[in-house]
């Protein structure tokens, strides 16, 4: 085979064979096939799309590249949760300890954010002492303990996806269905549980701006999913608003331990439940309903919250957060943002807020960066409540405070007051179950 043939085919319309598919990931992960072959590759990707079978395969194959994660000896059935990301989505905190108090092994290898906020790796590390880069003995340890255990993703699970991902990102192919899927399911391949459950999110703070994509590639990480043997299901969660009443990374762990404690806002709860019952369903143990009930069960026994102190301490994290948020790290700087009239909040462009936090320490504009664990956003209102004139609408955080004027003007173009909104569905539809 000759790479030069492939690029042809694709860029034709063409049908790759196994074969073909194994020839290119393993000779770009060798070296043998140069940037130049593979960004032609994948813009022809890109333009002429792949059906189900070559996106399957693509991802099998992508997998195949580097080790598998060995979780055999592990008790239980164990299910991964991803989430495509949002402005203030905490979940995997409240759902992880929440899944295992039910009796499931949740096993979560996940990344540091680029964009709006923090990835949930970021998160975790504002927490005092928390290890985020676990070797696979004491990862394995953690989730045979524990039940629940998260680490950053490394080591040689999926390099063709990371060689890959670096090509898309300046080569103008990222917003390509097959690659999106086949970049996030090839991972959750290669750490090899027995389920996994997508939050596909859709909206202006979100990857997938509109509703027919996000159905388009939740519906392809699904079908990859089933053919490689893995029981898979995926939400549409709504992301033109954001998720909860914080944005930024210390922030958000603080709002976790608060809904681990039964006292989190009702759209972060609804959520968490929805996922935890979902990932339960996945696995065959209860159905929908049951697992709401054991998710909720969870949160109101206070089971859910011991098990994430378990999991912070067992990672060598200061417990005491669940105790005591206030030892979470703290910004020098707050500000609040008034209202400048009555009225209700009716809408809120998630995007704007979203990167009214980054602009304050809470994200990231380009790999590399650090991020600044006590900075972010805390929303006093949300979509639907009314406000009066002078009344405060959000808290500005940071530890620069030269950056709060510009923040500010970002979060009022962000927040619209007016007329009562009609609310639009948080979790949009189940694909998969």
């Amino acid at each position: 085979m000759r790479m030069v043939d492939l690029i042809v085919k694709k860029r034709e319309g063409g049908v790759l064979s196994k074969e073909e598919i194994a020839f290119i990931v393993a000779g770009y992960t060798s070296g043998v096939i140069p940037d130049y072959q593979m960004a032609a590759w994948l813009m022809a990707v890109f333009f002429r799309g792949m059906d189900a079978g070559e996106t399957a395969l693509l991802t099998e194959q992508m997998a195949a590249s580097g080790e598998y994660a060995d979780l055999s000896g592990i008790d239980g059935i164990k299910i991964d949760k991803h989430s495509t990301g949002g402005v203030g989505d905490k979940t995997t905190l409240v759902v992880a300890p929440m899944a295992a108090s039910c009796g499931l092994c949740v096993a979560k290898m996940s990344g540091r954010g680029l964009g709006f906020t923090g990835g949930t790796i970021d998160k975790l590390e504002s927490i005092p002492g928390f290890q985020t880069t676990l070797e696979p003995g004491h990862f394995r340890k953690v989730l045979q303990d524990v039940g629940c255990a998260v680490t950053g993703a490394g080591g040689n699970l999926a390099p063709a996806d990371k060689l890959m991902y670096a090509l898309r990102d300046v080569t103008g192919t990222v917003e390509s269905i097959p690659l999106i899927a086949s970049s996030i399911m090839s991972k959750k391949l290669a750490v090899g549980t027995d389920g996994v459950v997508l939050d596909v999110k859709v909206g202006r703070g979100a990857f997938m701006k509109d509703l027919e994509s996000a159905r388009r590639l939740a519906e392809t990480m699904v079908e990859i999913g089933k053919r490689a043997g893995r029981r898979t299901a995926a939400l549409l969660t709504d992301m033109d608003r954001p998720l909860g009443r914080t944005i930024g990374n210390a922030l958000e762990v603080e709002e976790a331990v608060n809904t681990l404690r039964g006292e989190g806002p009702s759209d972060l709860v609804r959520l968490c439940v929805e996922l935890c019952a979902t990932m339960l369903c996945v696995s065959g143990t209860h159905t929908l309903e049951q697992g709401r009930l054991c998710a909720s069960k969870a949160l109101k026994s206070g089971a859910a919250l011991e098990r994430f102190r378990k999991m912070i301490e067992a990672q060598g994290g200061d417990g005491r957060i669940c105790d005591d948020p206030s030892l979470l790290p703290q910004a020098s700087s707050t500000v609040p943002v008034l209202a400048q009239k009555d009225g209700y909040i009716a809408a809120m462009d998630t995007q704007h807020i979203g990167n009214a936090a980054c602009i304050l320490g809470a994200g990231r504009e380009k790999k590399g960066d650090q991020v600044d664990s006590a900075a972010g956003i805390r929303l006093r209102k949300k979509c639907g409540d009314s406000v009066t004139v002078g009344e405060e609408i959000a808290v500005l955080h940071t530890n620069c405070p030269d950056k709060l004027s510009q923040a500010e003007r970002m979060v009022r173009e962000g927040i619209r007051i007016g007329l009562p909104p009609v609310q639009s569905p948080l979790i949009v539809d189940w694909i998969g179950l």
